[in-house]
């Protein structure tokens, strides 16, 4: 018996230590959400902890009542039918609980909607552009890696004869040109489509977003500097045609010092990229707050 339970903490072990290295993307036998990496995450996280012990209740509530029911007023026990139709008392509860239990419901839900809405002063933007059956990005400012930057690139799923898992890539998830931010740093996304309605979603980032031809989105983000190192992984879940499962998304968290390395590389190396077809960095600057 000792051993049966060292062997089942050590298993139990071995699965919360898997779960906490792939905790940016989705894993065998996952269950419930990715790990939040971001604040807001935290608050859906939360939200959905609340909104699971309120519906517990009331499930177990509503089958209580119904076997109450069943036993005290069963025709056995009752061979003359009551003729009672009305119950002040009892209407004004059925009534006035569920209104106060969408009362409750609301205040969380609606401050977690002003937090997503609400874009605080950015430390950088990021153009997201959703592409069939690929994504651009623009830079369009690098305020936290110390200067301007003007450049973009086309971000491309790595085709499953080229992943290399010894590289740490990941089938139908890695990227090519993954995007990259600065960790404590507050990261805004302006995000639209070039030809059909796209999504831009991060689960562990608490992102997602329409990518919609002709308007500028917006999402941000803020990643800890506890999670330097981590890539969150995400994919376009709008229906955008017949590649629509083939477009992943991966966003890497660095450090400021190692993302102003990253962006002199980048300048030069994506200097020369074909701008978007959709509005480019200079309407991103006058559009977006």
């Amino acid at each position: 018996m000792k051993r049966f339970i060292t062997a089942s903490l050590a298993g139990l072990g071995t699965l919360m230590a898997s779960a906490v290295a792939l905790a940016e993307q989705p894993h065998e036998w996952g269950i419930g959400l990715q790990a939040a990496r971001s604040p807001i995450k935290v608050e859906m996280e939360h939200f959905h902890t609340e909104l699971l012990w309120i519906i517990s209740a009331i499930v177990l509530l509503v089958m209580g009542l119904l076997a109450y029911v069943m036993v005290r007023f069963r025709a056995g026990r009752n061979p003359v039918p009551s003729k009672v139709t009305h119950n002040t008392l009892l209407e004004i509860c059925w009534t006035g609980i569920p209104v106060l239990i969408l009362v409750v419901i609301a205040i969380p839900s609606l401050k977690l909607l002003y937090l997503q809405d609400k874009q605080p002063d950015a430390d950088m933007t990021i153009k997201v552009t959703g592409h069939q059956w690929y994504w651009s990005y623009e830079y369009a400012d690098a305020a936290a890696g110390g200067g301007d930057a003007d450049f973009g690139f086309d971000s491309y799923l790595i085709p499953d004869n080229e992943i290399d898992p010894a590289k740490g890539q990941i089938r139908l998830l890695s990227v090519d040109n993954e995007v990259i931010i600065p960790a404590d740093t507050k990261v805004r996304f302006v995000i639209t489509g070039a030809d059909v309605i796209h999504s831009w979603a991060i689960p562990s980032l608490g992102i997602k977003m329409d990518a919609v031809p002709g308007r500028l989105n917006e999402a941000w983000t803020y990643v800890p500097a506890k999670y330097i190192g981590e890539t969150f992984y995400g994919q376009c879940s709008e229906i955008c045609g017949i590649n629509h499962g083939f477009m992943p998304i991966a966003v890497r968290a660095v450090s400021r010092e190692d993302y102003a390395k990253w962006l002199e590389q980048a300048k030069t190396k994506f200097a020369s990229a074909a701008p978007s077809e959709a509005p480019g960095i200079g309407a991103v600057a006058q559009l977006a707050p």
